[in-house]
């Protein structure tokens, strides 16, 4: 194949200067909230400078510390577009605008910042719809600026009109239309504190060409005003020290831990606090990272594709503490028979949460790594004073169902590739230093059970939404946010074709991700229900990427300016992901051409509750009658 010249990897890079190399405060231990402050450096303030709107804009990103944005330009906001081929903020053109609002996403999850999208009015804006409702979905800060119609034709279905703001307003934190040149520094401003503070979410900044095209001037720092917008970080320590008397005595307790530990930075206090209680710990897909893998006290990830032990666990406690976390439906199963012996103790940043699905008996409203250090103090008050849970028995059951139902899987009865098997040598190769990002589906829970995380940020997908087509582009914001990374995406041939545009920005921007395409043929989780619920009826879920080979990914990868590879048998697994692997200056491709047989195991169908965990196909597990 032809790879890029080095001229043309290095157009984008002359154009935008130097990319930034990470600093501590773009660390994935760094909580974004903590974060807010790092993406506002100490800039002088300045005195009134004469602007165009437009300039406001650009000059308001530099003060704000943004280093990257990721964007098509188009008509309503092509005025944005003129300053910012004078700025140091570093523009990534992409393909698709909902490969800009993944990439920001993938950027902000890896580096703990705010990431940053741009598109024009009408298609520009909707096409990032899909995007900002993943963001919102796993509370990840981005900032959406969109291009607007002039102000005398909004209202008025003029060409490329939309009313973004209108339509995204489920599915923002906030969002904004911009009135006058004036007020930009401000809103601009505000908008990155409310996507960074609190419970981090995505905010809409929709600017009009007039607005952008106006006359100004600019000065910095702005006021911010956001009357009312008082994040409660420290929680009550009346509730808190209730909760240690509840872990002090519990017989069943289990540390339930949800992305929020990672998103407030918590990941260390968290091992204190485990390791000070003896408590056992699950993590939800979306904190995979957040307590290490390997760690004994780690009894896995819960819920419908959870281990057994996990999901026992949370069924069979007496005491659950829920740390960030929201009681997903994806992981209590029917909730009305979900836990029921259980007392709860729920703390999270956003009260809307607590009580929300489940009854709770103790509500902690704070910022997890606050809650998680004054619980380790009342707990060790707790001990001091000779009060401590005795867990033998329980990490005696515990411990016999990790024996008895341990992850796993069996080879292909007809000699394919197993995609399991695949995953597991991806994960041991490349190590627990690398970031995995995965799309959604089959090979998003293989990836999620067999590459074990230990650290922090190196674990991204969608969680909430369960966006196809999210890898990619991902993957591209988390390389650019931490470029010292090896950063593979775990996708599917479905996930894959919905967004594997992005790879020629990524030729061309000179990024170097790696991905490992799980090519199965069909739409596999999609398949794997229609076996088990709908009676092998296989309507509209083969993509004929085995029986046609079409499209051909190694082709399509060349096509795109990428290094395209292909495995199909399991001798030749290590030696393709190590040449992968070897690759540093190009995107890399791999078709692993898998069985299509494959299914996810363990699971609880949907609807049923945990009790109806099925360790395999017609395997579900025993046990004890005194554990029932």
């Amino acid at each position: 194949m032809t790879r890029p010249t080095p001229e043309t990897l290095a157009h984008s890079a002359r154009r935008a200067r130097t990319v930034a190399e990470p600093t501590g405060d773009a660390d994935p231990t760094t909580p974004p909230r903590a974060a807010a402050a790092a993406d506002t450096p100490a800039v002088r303030p300045s005195g009134p400078v004469p602007v165009s709107g437009a300039g406001s804009l650009v000059r308001s990103l530099e003060a704000l510390g943004v280093d990257v944005v990721f964007g098509i330009p188009g008509g309503a906001i092509l005025p944005a577009y003129d300053p910012l081929y004078d700025s140091s903020v570093r523009h990534i053109l992409v393909r698709h605008e909902q490969g800009a609002g993944h990439a920001a996403t993938g950027y902000a999850q890896a580096t703990g910042r705010v990431g940053v999208c741009i598109a024009t009015s009408g298609p520009g804006a909707t096409n990032l719809v899909t995007p900002i409702a993943d963001a919102y979905m796993d509370s990840v800060p981005i900032v959406a600026i969109t291009g607007q119609v002039s102000r005398p034709m909004i209202g008025t279905d003029a060409f490329q009109e939309a009313d973004i703001q209108g339509i995204t307003l489920p599915i923002t934190k906030h969002n904004f239309l911009v009135q006058t040149a004036e007020e930009i520094p401000q809103v601009l401003a505000e908008a990155f504190h409310l996507a960074a503070t609190g419970r981090p979410g995505p905010v809409l900044v929709d600017i009009p060409k007039d607005v952008l095209q106006a006359a100004t001037t600019f000065a910095w720092p702005p006021t911010l005003d956001l009357p009312g917008y008082r994040p409660t970080l420290h929680p009550h320590g009346k509730q808190i020290r209730e909760a240690a008397r509840l872990m002090s005595g519990a017989r069943r307790p289990v540390l339930y831990v949800g992305g929020g530990v990672l998103k407030a930075g918590a990941s260390e206090p968290l091992l204190r606090l485990a390791e000070l209680t003896g408590i056992p710990v699950v993590t939800t897909l979306m904190a995979l990272g957040a307590f290490p893998d390997s760690h004994r006290q780690h009894l896995g990830m819960p819920g419908m594709h959870g281990t057994v032990a996990a999901v026992y666990g949370l069924q069979k406690a007496d005491l659950i503490v829920a740390l960030g976390a929201r009681f997903d439906d994806r992981v209590t199963g029917r909730l009305d028979s979900f836990a029921p012996d259980a007392t709860v103790v729920h703390a999270d940043i956003d009260p809307a949460e607590i009580g929300k699905n489940r009854q709770v008996d103790v509500p902690i409203v704070g910022d997890a790594r606050h809650v998680i250090d004054e619980l380790i103090a009342a707990v060790t008050t707790e001990q001091k004073a000779g009060r401590r849970a005795d867990l033998a028995d329980w990490w005696t059951q515990l411990d016999d169902l990790r024996e008895r139902y341990p992850l796993g899987y069996d080879e292909p009865a007809d000699g394919t590739l197993s995609p399991q098997y695949v995953i597991k040598r991806l994960g041991e190769i490349a190590g627990p230093e690398a970031i995995y990002v995965a799309g959604v589906g089959q090979h998003q829970m293989w990836a999620s059970q067999f590459i074990s995380y230990e650290k922090p940020g190196t674990w991204l997908n969608s969680g909430g939404l369960g966006t196809m087509g999210y890898a990619v582009p991902a993957a591209m914001g988390a390389k650019v946010g931490r470029p010292d990374a090896v950063v593979w995406a775990v996708d599917g041939d479905g996930c894959f074709q919905m967004t594997n545009q992005e790879l020629a920005t990524c030729a061309l921007e000179g990024i170097p991700v790696k991905i490992a395409l799980i090519n199965n043929g069909n739409l596999g989780m999609v398949r794997q229900w229609q076996t088990l619920f709908y009676e092998g009826r296989y309507s509209n879920t083969e993509l004929g990427t085995h029986k046609h080979r079409i499209p051909d990914f190694v082709k399509l990868a060349e096509a795109l300016g990428c290094i395209g590879l292909r495995c199909e048998n399991a001798a030749d697994v290590d030696k393709t992901i190590e040449a992968a692997m070897a690759i540093t200056d190009a995107p890399v491709v791999i078709d692993f051409v898998v069985g299509k047989d494959a299914m996810v195991w363990p699971m609880v169908a949907a609807g049923t509750s945990n009790d109806e965990i099925m360790f395999a196909r017609g395997v579900r597990p025993t046990f004890d009658e005194d554990d029932i």
